[in-house]
């Protein structure tokens, strides 16, 4: 049975929770350098491409071959930057949530194909095998409403509870956009700022405060239907 969750048609200007996990519940993230070569694609992806600076390496006598190599990858390869916008992401160790703002209409099927495509061949030359990494496509949900994009930002970013050990928090999960909403941390290519927007700076209603102590996970009147990941 196709999954509800496969959009076929997607939106320009709208925004999309992204989500996918291992084939067979498995890992794909299993160690550190795992989960910091997904994040560094996501940064070649969504920060704009310095076209300029990269041919001048390449123009310049000086520059040693594998420079001039690395350059003409980067020219090469896929840039999102205009067309995806990562509003916030959580990588666990056997799915994903990434939760995006499209701005072209046929930018995320374009862009999660190629973060797939390339962090599979990845994790299958390191692990030494073969096959799809990910339980088939990858699940999208259209965020209908200012009510379910807050909900769901705060669903994506909970989810380290289970893993989280005694004396450690929310905040020190590094493979989340969590610190980035709470200004620990500043990665250029994810936009914090159109969800913070909603929340004062100062009083009693903070993100941190939404996240941690207001956040329910009951589906009240179905803000949070479309998001589970056991739904897969």
């Amino acid at each position: 049975m196709p999954s509800r969750y496969r959009i076929k048609e997607y939106n320009s200007d709208t925004i999309y929770h992204l989500f996918n996990r291992g084939v067979e519940r498995r890992q794909i993230f299993i160690d550190e350098q795992d989960y910091s070569v997904y994040l560094s694609y996501l940064k070649t992806y969504l920060i704009p491409k310095d076209t300029l600076s990269l041919q001048n390496i390449l123009s310049n006598p000086q520059s040693s071959r594998k420079e001039k190599d690395s350059a003409n990858k980067l020219l090469r390869m896929n840039n999102f930057s205009e067309s995806i916008h990562m509003l916030s992401f959580v990588l666990m160790p056997n799915h994903f949530h990434q939760l995006v703002w499209q701005r072209d209409e046929n930018a995320i099927d374009s862009y999660m194909n190629s973060l797939n495509t390339r962090y599979t061949s990845y994790f299958n030359r390191k692990y030494k095998r073969l096959g799809p990494l990910c339980q088939g496509v990858y699940k999208a949900v259209n965020i209908s409403s200012e009510e379910q994009l807050l909900y769901v930002t705060s669903y994506i970013h909970r989810n380290p509870l289970p893993l989280i050990s005694q004396g450690l928090a929310l905040r020190d999960w590094k493979y989340s956009s969590y610190p980035n909403y709470l200004r620990i941390r500043n990665d250029s290519w994810l936009n914090a700022e159109l969800i913070l927007n909603n929340f004062p700076k100062t009083g009693n209603l903070t993100y941190k405060k939404f996240v941690e102590e207001e956040y329910s996970e009951k589906n009240t009147d179905g803000i949070l239907t479309e998001v589970c990941i056991d739904d897969l």
